[in-house]
């Protein structure tokens, strides 16, 4: 059975017929950014690219930025909360001290994302000392504990739904590895060990505790003072971990800027081992298209998405039909059936297959094969071109081959993956619908990975690559060859104008207009004084005798 490349890597909720589109929320994701807003991520002593000082403090409020923009784009039904924690303010359910709750107007503090809310979480810093604040939440002689606080809180707003039905998680952004540090003696036993027990209930609960740590040049985040035990990382997991701490900043910075999806199931299949034995595996889609997102119809006055209904109406009678339509027409001993959604409807042919048992064991399956029926469109005759069995045919030398390898070698690109290309019309998609959604008065740039790097090209060693394969199949004259073609191409293309100069000599243009005979001139004859004058020869022929006269000042 063929299998269907559009089937495959649709997603359940993207069919409205299917069952699982009324269950797409067991594919969500519950996620809380817990960001330390301390006076430490507030030190500038991180440059950015340009080399201009930037605190950590931007640095994650623009990676926090750029993953809403995504996730409205990729996973629009996921639902975020942010929140900040070492602050001076508190806003929470709990009323918790040093914990701020970041949330606009019309919207739960965990929601999906909506434009007003990146519209104003994008101008924060402006106005985060004046209306929230930072300040120091773990201090010596102090029982304040803020980042407990914030777990609390985070733990607090994921109560909402299943783990069943939903993913849930937490994301923190600080540049403090040890957040007790400045506390001595039993106090910070006590914290410590308070801390980890919430994180402890939290992962039980099902919730995912990540970090996303953010070093300075001159200090190296060292997660084994105290974040990989919040986290539960032992072993392999802690190996693994440190050495791309230092790379998550830049991943989500960059890197979510590309619209990547996430990884789902696209199959659940029963795998059966033995006697009644099986295991429920899932999978996975490696690669997948890229395309734009289905269109949303949303009400003119109230903006809310419209619920769509579908009644099936009688075409003779007129009469609402309260059955469902069949799927399937059986014709000549096997059923023809619909198979698809309506957008890419397509006709298939099921034909019955029995079983087949040998020698006590199953040769064949029972069941039913599913043959794709072509339109007629689809049904070409092919022209086999057959080459001259008299003719040479022609093969490369060794050193045509040699000069071949050399080139291609030269622009291998190295580590390949169809993942390092952006498809540009989608960016530019996605760039417009977000410059609308946020009033934007400038559409992004959009980097067009797909076209030729002409500064790769021009590396000496693959000009002369380049160079040594051409001169090794063409021959050291082939520019010569190739600039006498054209000249003679252009030659070809001059005869017809030298052509209508010669004819228009030949006659008397102003007495043929002096006495209105350019009318007895067939519309060839008229063309010969337009084309040598470079004049327009398209029209009719009165349109030609009035342009000749214009030109004769006449």
């Amino acid at each position: 059975m063929d299998l269907d490349p559009d089937d495959i890597f649709r997603d359940d909720e993207d069919d409205l017929d299917n069952d699982f589109h009324l269950e797409k929320e067991a594919t969500k994701e519950f996620l809380v950014i817990l960001v330390d807003a301390s006076p430490k991520m507030f030190n500038t002593t991180s440059p950015s690219e340009d080399n201009k000082d930037e605190t950590h403090f931007h640095i994650a409020v623009s990676c926090i930025s750029q993953s809403l923009k995504t996730q409205i784009i990729n996973r629009s039904y996921d639902e975020v909360a942010i929140c900040f924690f070492n602050t001076r303010e508190k806003k929470n359910l709990q009323d918790l001290n040093g914990v701020f709750v970041f949330n606009v107007a019309d919207r739960d503090y965990l929601d999906r994302p909506t434009a007003r809310l990146i519209k104003e979480f994008d101008l924060i810093e402006d106005s985060f000392m004046r209306e929230i604040g930072s300040q120091y939440g773990i201090v010596s002689g102090s029982r304040e504990n803020s980042l407990y606080n914030a777990l609390w809180v985070a733990q607090a707003l994921l109560r909402k739904g299943s783990t069943k039905t939903a993913y849930k998680r937490m994301l923190l952004f600080t540049n403090e590895d040890d957040p007790f540090g400045s506390i001595e003696g039993a106090a910070k036993a006590d914290m410590r060990k308070t801390t980890m027990q919430r994180a402890e209930d939290a992962r039980d609960l099902g919730i995912s505790i990540e970090l996303l740590p953010l070093s300075r040049p001159d200090e190296e985040f060292n997660v084994s003072h105290f974040y990989a035990d919040l986290m539960g990382l032992k072993g392999d997991d802690l190996a693994q971990f440190i050495p791309s701490a230092g790379q998550k900043v830049e991943d989500m910075k960059f890197q979510l800027r590309k619209r990547m999806f996430t990884k789902r199931v696209v199959r659940k299949i029963n795998f059966s081992i033995a006697n009644g034995l099986s295991i429920e595996l899932g999978s996975y889609a490696l690669i997948r298209p890229a395309v734009p997102g289905a269109t949303t119809w949303l009400d003119s006055v109230t903006n809310h998405p419209l619920k769509t209904e579908r009644t099936l109406i009688c075409t003779d009678t007129g009469a609402l039909l309260s059955a469902s339509t069949k799927h399937f027409q059986p014709y000549k001993n096997f059923a023809v059936a619909f198979y698809g959604i309506s957008s890419c409807p397509r006709l298939v042919a099921l034909v019955a297959q029995d079983e087949i048992i040998r020698d006590g064991g199953q040769v064949e399956p029972p069941g039913m094969n599913m043959i794709y029926l072509p339109y007629s469109d689809d049904i070409r005759d092919i022209d086999e071109v057959l080459p001259d069995s008299d003719a040479a045919t022609p093969h490369a030398t060794d050193e045509q081959i040699r000069k071949a390898a050399a080139l291609v070698k030269r622009i291998d690109l190295k580590e390949f993956s169809v993942c390092q290309f952006a498809n540009p019309a989608l960016q530019r998609h996605y760039a417009v619908l977000q410059a609308l959604a946020l009033e934007e008065d400038e559409m992004p740039d959009i980097k067009d990975e797909t076209l030729p790097d002409e500064e790769g090209m021009s590396r000496p060693g693959v000009v002369s690559a380049l160079e040594d394969f051409k001169l090794s199949v063409y021959g050291d004259h082939y520019d010569e060859e190739c600039e006498g073609k054209a000249s003679g191409t252009s030659r070809k293309r001059k005869t017809p104008a030298e052509n209508a100069v010669k004819e228009c000599a030949s006659y008397n243009w102003g007495d043929l207009a002096d006495n209105g005979q350019l009318k007895d001139l067939t519309v060839t004859e008229l063309k010969y004084y337009l084309a040598a004058h470079n004049l327009p020869v398209a029209g009719k022929k009165e349109a030609l005798i009035s342009r000749i006269l214009t030109h004769m000042g006449k």
